[in-house]
């Protein structure tokens, strides 16, 4: 099995005398240090934020703990306070709204040499999985300059890669017409975006595609066994955001779970109640801080992501640190009664085993019931299915609960185009009890 690129590439990067971990987490003490110096210096924010925290404290990555959580919301409600250029040297702004959410977005700034590290780390990801006889196409938004879908039309040419930019999924049969005639090989794209064109245009899938990136949601199981054993495809997964530079870590030939961009961010796992470092194995919420960042850095910023970083040595070989597959948002849930919630992860478990479902929506309504709305080919389709993905639902409920509760599943429309949620808006499950 061959060693992920990215260990020579953080290797290289951090200029690390030895591939340890010892001196990898040295290299990471002293970016640390020099990003906390950097942000008090140039950042409103965490001028105030971090005035009580002197650098030469920071002696060990465990000393990082002592520093304060930086969350979402801090960057929502001032952006700007963030910013450590003159606005001149801004050269993209991301403007991140959450599906549900009122008032101003999280706006994220990249200069001119943030957005070439992430493609110096495309680079490296993408060769995880593609070669010179690849021909990739991009199911993400790529006009803008800067977007995902330009960076990496950037990365791969200097790989001598054909790629196609499409951006997201609008019309099945123009992006299949595009597969056939671009000779495409590999797809990266957005889950339920690669399941709805797989499902689609299974025939044309089937022929030509042998590779699958799948990045920015949750990663439901069933999609990866299916495009693995119904259409032969290795299936990778990516894990980032936009906070993050868009790229965190990528998986390597093991399918393992994800090797991080550990010389441009540090990574923890904590306890989202106690804010305390778990153990090796142990699920928690994904932190993490920048350590070249120019424009925007971040110090302990807190996404929300449930993960955990893996207890063995990945097959690999690769000193690199191994993050589990990540289960999707925290938040991104319902609650039944106390300690007890359903996740929208277990609902894809569920209704996407269902080769029939193109998309689905799900809801808590007013009056405490589940609505799921379900898109199939035809509303024969629907109503094949609806009893038996009743009864599955009913059955997760009752091991949670003891008993079953009131739910509805409608009709949510037909294969058609104006059906797909194009939009990079993550997937949320709502509940419409909080605004009684």
């Amino acid at each position: 099995m061959k060693l992920t690129p990215l260990e020579s590439w953080i290797v290289d990067r951090t200029g690390i005398q030895e591939r340890s971990r010892r001196a990898l987490e040295a290299y990471q003490v002293k970016k640390v240090r020099e990003t906390v110096e950097y942000a008090k210096k140039n950042s409103l924010f965490y001028r105030k934020q971090l005035k009580d925290i002197r650098t030469e404290d920071i002696r060990s990555l465990k000393d990082l703990q002592n520093l304060p959580f930086t969350f979402p919301q801090d960057i929502r409600q001032n952006p700007y306070g963030f910013l450590c250029v003159p606005q001149r040297a801004v050269k993209r702004i991301v403007t991140l709204n959450t599906s549900g959410t009122t008032g101003e977005g999280k706006r994220i700034f990249f200069t001119e040499k943030d957005l070439d590290d992430t493609i110096d780390f495309f680079r490296y990801g993408m060769s995880c999985l593609t070669d010179r006889g690849d021909r990739v196409l991009v199911l993400l938004p790529g006009n803008a300059y800067g977007s995902i879908g330009d960076l990496l039309k950037k990365t791969l040419a200097l790989s001598n890669i054909g790629c196609t930019v499409h951006g997201v999924l609008a019309d099945p049969e123009e992006a299949a017409r595009c597969i056939e005639e671009r000779n495409i090989t590999c797809i990266v794209g957005i889950p339920m975006q690669v399941l709805y064109l797989s499902r689609a245009k299974s025939e044309v899938f089937k022929k030509r595609i042998k590779k699958v990136l799948l990045s920015t949601d949750y990663v439901p199981e069933v999609l990866i066994h299916e495009l693995t054993q119904e259409y032969g495809c290795s299936v990778f997964t990516h894990y980032g955001m936009t906070e993050m530079g868009y790229g965190g870590g990528v998986e390597c030939e093991a399918l393992n779970g994800y090797h991080m961009r550990e010389g441009d961010l540090y990574f923890e796992i904590i306890n989202p109640d106690t804010g305390e470092a778990v153990e090796n194995g142990q699920y928690g919420e994904v932190v993490f801080t920048t350590l070249t960042r120019q424009a925007m850095p971040l110090i302990r910023y807190r996404t929300g992501d449930i993960a955990a970083f893996s207890s063995t040595t990945c097959p690999c070989g690769t000193f690199l640190k191994t993050m589990k597959k990540a289960q999707g948002r925290m938040d991104n849930r319902v609650e039944l009664r106390e300690n007890q919630s359903l996740y929208l992860r277990e609902l894809d478990e569920i209704i996407l085993d269902f080769k029939a479902v193109m998309d689905y929506k799900a809801y808590m309504d007013i009056e405490s019931i589940l609505i799921v709305g379900i898109t199939t080919k035809n509303v024969e389709d629907f109503q094949s299915l609806k009893s038996e993905i009743a009864h599955r639902l009913q059955d997760i409920l009752y091991r949670k609960l003891g008993y079953g509760m009131d739910m509805e599943l409608i009709f949510n429309g037909e294969n058609k185009p104006n059906q797909i949620a194009n939009s990079m808006i993550k997937r949320k499950i709502h509940d419409y009890r909080k605004v009684r």
